[in-house]
């Protein structure tokens, strides 16, 4: 079903609006009844389905199992072969046997019979039929995320729907599922104090509020929370039998093969060393027995070893052992289920999750099965570490993918706020279905809030693909119209967006600029090298989103603000005061360095973030009464980057009196405000006070193409003594320098005009040019929306040959520069890696008539290049040049590789700033 379809019949369900097939379920006075098969799933969905109805009517629909209890509107739901499906099927014109075989599709039909109105849902199978109600609520305005975030249904005075008859699609991907992980400082806590005190840990209700989540998400499969704090799943007898109810089907994660969690279940001291070269019998025998107590349960089997936790395996310390050792036991594995199943091993599923060590055996020869799929990893910051080749696209076991949402491990965690770019989530797993990896999508979603709307976004495009052919931004906005309304939808997709891309820059939990494994402390900020401006211009972008989330929530009625808080306000809120805490105390640093009297000013600011910090977190753990007690920790893992940092007091300047810092170019003995004819720009002048003696200042512009923001003001305590002052430039010819009259002296500003550049595209700005790629595109390159520093990207199309020399027409791209000096060429990719070995990460490279010169962006392992490449979401090539004259260049690029994906590329001339990120950015 299209989501187009899903939320044009939602507006109809709430407004009632006419259709050629329109059915009343509900007038506003008389409840309709629920009738469903004898399954305990059935029976779950419908009482599901009447908890709904009554949180819309305020009437409670009765639920039997029998066709005789129905009302004057009946709901009956069952499977294509339940007998009162079977006994409707004729009177409704529909034959429900077509399903049978079929992979969780449903029909719904609307139709009257015998003085009755009767909605008949049929499912394939368990699943199917569970989606037929759940699209069913979502139609009526029941949001997915109506407990898990709060969105409450609103009462209605009339339900009505599109009755016509309907078949859902099969799902795109066959299993769909989330990992519950790294679960210690918010799920876990929850549940064992609030949801579940009496259980004191992840049990049956927290899993039951999971399952049903995954209901109306359309997820099928899970991984269940395994850190050595949580009771494990099948620790608790009723875990496995709750999830038999939900029809879900149970796996493990990379680090728990054949469903066991070694943690908490692997007992050294009784059983010896998880060492399979030496305790091979005991080790087999703990397998076996978990497959007997899950034998009647619908599973995916891990196969494969690693160690007790997340590391490799022990007793094996080079790659050939471990593929040795891995040889050894999934076949040993296989032979488990055969005998213990008494089946083949071929009909029960069985998964190869290909992370880190798993997937370096798998390249250097081990053999799997074919029957085994092949689930491939990202690399834990959501760049895929390889997909099948045109080889292993023809296995039965198919392929899929593992990804991450959430992390903890080197070189840094992020496991406090969801920051993954949607576009980067659209790009990866687009790909990853294009080349075949259609079997199972697993995403790790940590302790699932606050990354609701990431979580359901991954699902979405699993379960139906013809989502990619739509942006991340305009499913943005159609979920936030679901949950907030379609008069608020466009706004908080923009925002948001602003929000991801902030985070794709630098994520909030990377802003300490440190790291773990092992944990480093917190360094300077690079976004304050060298003068402040990146940090002063990130500090605003941030606290522009935020003043537009608050303008949002007051527009907001009641039933809207726990959930709005939840899912926006605080992460965007969270992000921005983070940021503030560590920029605002890295500036006073700089500007204590620079005599200015602000500086503790800007400690104050930070102060107070992290103060409103505190604030938000406590007051999420607060809402709804309590609901969310211990689930929001500002604090993962008490990393450097959360604390609370010592608070500096700067002493006074000695030197008195008004200064000036502008950022611009160096000319004739002055740091000068660079302008370039003919290019309209602004720069910033922060006039400030060295001691904390107020003063009165005025402005004097000379030229008539430069405006100031502001001709007069005072430096006093309420400013930090000090003013940003932007000065605009229209392109014209005449400037000069800028007086500013401040205590009785004058501060001069000088400016510089540089003569009007032959017009190009891209013309020099302070000694550097940046390229947007993908400006340009060509017949071997894809555009890719929204995902990239400068805007856009280019990806080199998945269906490219590798090549060892350029070949096709290159992109071309003309820019201007007026220094004549040396420099560097740097092109900027984002860190993807090569779709499979046979293929690599290359582009060349031509600047003007120069020689085509090769740029390899691939990476080994966690390299210290990786390291830094996805901590900014860049992968970076470099070229010298001694000397380039001013005037027109050319660059040239042609993609030697396939899915190489290019952002921008940067001409930097001698004698430019240092700048993180890009310089004036093109705009999201």
């Amino acid at each position: 079903m299209s989501r187009v379809w899903l939320f044009s019949t939602l507006l109809l369900a709430c407004s009632g609006a006419a259709s050629a097939a329109e059915t009343t379920l509900f007038d506003g006075t008389q409840p309709l009844s629920i009738v469903h098969d004898k399954t305990e799933t059935t029976s779950l969905a419908a009482q599901m389905l009447s908890d709904d109805l009554k949180a819309l009517t305020g009437q409670t629909a009765k639920v039997s199992k029998r066709l005789s209890d129905c009302a004057q509107v009946c709901v009956v739901i069952g499977r294509f072969d339940a007998p009162a499906v079977t006994q409707l099927a004729k009177a409704a014109g529909v034959d429900p046997l077509a399903l049978k075989g079929q992979w969780e599709r449903y029909g719904r039909v609307a139709f009257a019979h015998k003085g009755k109105t009767y909605v008949l849902i049929y499912g394939s199978d368990r699943r199917g039929t569970v989606y037929g109600v759940t699209d069913l609520s979502r139609e009526l305005g029941v949001s997915p995320w109506e407990w898990w975030a709060d969105v409450k249904p609103r009462r209605v005075s009339r339900l009505v729907i599109d009755g016509a008859p309907r078949l859902s699609k099969a799902p795109s991907v066959q299993y769909r599922g989330i990992f519950l992980n790294d679960e210690d400082w918010g799920l876990e806590p929850w549940a064992g104090k609030t949801l579940e005190p009496e259980v004191g840990n992840i049990g049956p209700k927290t899993y039951k509020r999971v399952f049903e989540l995954m209901w109306r998400l359309k997820a099928n499969t899970l991984w269940p929370a395994m850190h050595i704090n949580t009771v494990q799943f099948y620790g608790n007898k009723a875990n496995p039998k709750l999830a038999d109810a939900y029809a879900i089907v149970m796996g493990t994660s990379h680090a728990e093969p054949m469903a066991r969690n070694n943690l908490r279940e692997w007992d050294e001291a009784r059983n010896g060393p998880f060492n399979f070269k030496v305790n091979r019998d005991k080790i087999l025998d703990y397998w076996r027995t978990r497959l007997k107590e899950t034998a009647r349960d619908e599973n995916i089997y891990t196969v494969g070893l690693r160690g007790l936790h997340d590391g490799p395996m022990q007793g094996a310390d080079t790659l050939e052992a471990r593929k040795d050792v891995l040889q050894s036991v999934i076949s040993l594995q296989r032979d488990l289920i055969r005998s213990t199943f008494g089946k083949a091993p071929e009909t029960v599923p069985q998964a190869y999750v290909l992370y880190h060590e798993l997937q370096e055996a798998y390249d250097a020869g081990l053999k799997l099965p074919d029957d085994v799929t092949l689930m491939w990893a990202d690399d834990n910051y959501g760049y895929v570490r390889r997909l099948s080749n045109p080889e292993e696209r023809k296995r039965s076991g198919g392929s899929g993918v593992y990804y991450h949402l959430s992390y903890w491990g080197r070189p840094h965690d992020y496991l406090w706020l969801g920051t993954t770019h949607p576009a980067l989530i659209h790009a990866e797993m687009q790909k990853a279905y294009a080349l075949d990896a259609r079997r199972l999508w697993i995403v790790n979603v940590g302790d699932i809030k606050p990354i609701e709307y990431l979580t359901q976004y991954f699902l979405d495009l699993a379960f139906d693909a013809d989502g990619f052919a739509e942006a991340p931004r305009d499913h943005l906005t159609k979920w936030a119209a679901e949950q907030f309304g379609a008069d608020k939808a466009s706004e908080i997709a923009d925002l948001m967006m602003g929000y991801y891309d902030l985070a794709f820059e630098r994520k909030p939990e990377y802003m300490g600029f440190s790291e773990t494994e092992p944990v480093t402390p917190v360094t300077e900020s690079d976004f304050v090298k060298p003068d402040g401006e990146k940090a002063q211009a990130r500090l605003k972008a941030y606290a522009d989103l935020v003043a537009r989330a608050e303008a949002v929530e007051k527009t907001l009625p009641a039933d809207r603000q726990s959930a709005f808080f939840e899912m926006i306000l605080y992460p965007v809120r969270g992000a921005a005061n983070l940021n503030s805490r560590k920029l605002n105390l890295d500036l006073a640093g700089l500007y204590a360095r620079q005599g200015r009297a602000s500086a503790n000013a800007y400690v104050a600011k930070a102060k107070a973030a992290h103060q409103a910090l505190v604030a938000d977190t406590a007051a999420y753990n607060g809402l709804e009464n309590g609901k969310w007690n211990h689930m929001m920790d500002m604090a993962p893992r008490k990393l450097p980057v959360f604390l609370e940092p010592t608070w500096p007091q700067w002493s006074v300047s000695p030197e008195k009196g008004c200064a000036a810092a502008v950022s611009g170019g160096w000319w004739n003995d002055e740091n000068a405000l660079t302008f370039v004819t003919g290019q309209p720009r602004s720069r910033v002048i922060e006039l400030f006070s060295r001691d904390t003696e107020a003063r009165d200042w005025s402005l004097k512009v000379t030229g008539d193409s430069l405006k100031v923001s502001g001709t007069s003001g005072r430096l006093a305590t309420d400013n930090g003594f000090e003013q940003r002052l932007t000065v605009s430039y229209d392109g014209g010819a005449s400037t000069g320098p800028i007086d500013i009259a401040c205590g009785g002296k004058t501060v001069r500003v000088y400016t510089k005009l540089l003569p009007a550049p032959p017009q190009t595209p891209f013309i020099e700005n302070d000694r550097r040019v940046i390229i947007p790629l993908a400006t340009q595109s060509g017949d071997d390159w894809e555009r890719l929306e929204g995902l990239g520093h400068s805007g856009n990207s280019l990806r080199s199309r998945l269906t490219l040959p590798t090549r060892t020399t350029p070949a096709g027409t290159p992109l071309t791209y003309s820019f201007t520069t007026y220094s004549a000096v040396g420099g560097t060429l740097s092109v900027v990719a984002l860190p993807v890696h090569a779709l499979n070995p046979a293929t690599g990460l290359k582009v060349a490279v031509q600047l003007d008539d120069g020689p085509v010169q090769l740029m390899d962006f691939a990476t080994v392992g966690r390299s210290d290049v990786w390291r830094g490449n996805v901590l900014t979401n860049k992968a970076i090539q470099t070229q010298g040049f001694k000397k380039l004259e001013a005037g027109v260049h050319s660059l040239k690029l042609w993609p030697l590789d396939p899915g190489v994906v290019l952002d921008y590329a940067e001409v930097r001339l001698d004698g430019a700033d240092k700048y993180y990120g890009v310089v004036e950015p093109a705009s999201h």
